[in-house]
């Protein structure tokens, strides 16, 4: 069903991102419920999710950062971990709401480090392989929400977060996997966030935007949906 200008709308920023990819598929998604075909989804990196964050909470409660880290990262690990775990959470995360547009925009950080009394995000990343330079620029607009949402809820950030990676590098004898970790400094843009959430919002109180020739989606979905975001029968 579509949103009304009257609806309460929630989005996040992995819909942000789909707004940033194609416009028509965020329309499509997010207000007509048309999704983009979607394969199996992995357990592994939500599992190593869950495993880090335990980590990481284990030297939270002693006050010091993980050795992995230490050297790669300024500041301490936020220290209230029942707050912390709020934020972790899609139902209780961080967020802002926009009275004008009846919006909501909501982020889940995995952690977050205390510097200056400045609230500077991180996120953890499970990859298999190391990054090549600028690859992190795909988590540009996660990274401005999350220093937006700090900022809005009163917590002053540098404009800058941190991309912690954890790559595989071999598997020892009891299938024990050694891992090594990589942190990446990420300049953040707040104001960048705020003009895409309101964007964003905006376009889904609108007519649904024409075929992008680029998007395999849309290509792939040319004949499936009409101008007014309605199923048609194959």
């Amino acid at each position: 069903m579509r949103n009304s200008s009257k609806d309460k709308l929630r989005l996040s920023p992995s819909a942000l991102n789909v707004f940033l990819d194609c416009q028509r598929c965020f329309w499509l998604e997010y207000g007509a419920g048309v999704h983009r075909p979607r394969g199996p989804f992995p357990s592994l990196p939500s599992g190593m999710d869950i495993l880090i964050k335990k980590y990481f909470d284990s030297y939270r409660a002693v006050g010091k950062l993980p050795p992995e880290i230490e050297r790669q990262v300024s500041g301490y690990l936020f220290s209230d971990t029942e707050l912390l775990n709020k934020w972790r959470s899609w139902r209780s995360g961080l967020s802002y709401y926009d009275r004008d547009l009846g919006a909501v925009l909501v982020g889940a950080i995995d952690d977050c480090l205390v510097e200056n009394e400045r609230y500077i995000p991180i996120d953890y990343k499970t990859r298999g392989f190391d990054l090549a330079d600028g690859g992190e620029s795909f988590y540009q607009n996660q990274m401005n929400c999350y220093s937006f949402l700090l900022d809005t809820n009163g917590m002053k950030q540098p404009s800058y977060a941190y991309l912690a990676y954890f790559i595989p590098r071999e598997i020892k004898k009891g299938a024990d996997v050694r891992f090594s970790v990589h942190v990446k400094k990420l300049n953040t843009f707040p104001e960048d966030a705020l003009n895409t959430f309101r964007k964003a919002v905006k376009l889904l109180r609108s007519p649904i935007p024409s075929h992008d020739d680029s998007c395999q989606f849309c290509t792939w979905n040319s004949k499936g949906v009409n101008n007014q975001g309605v199923k048609t029968k194959s």
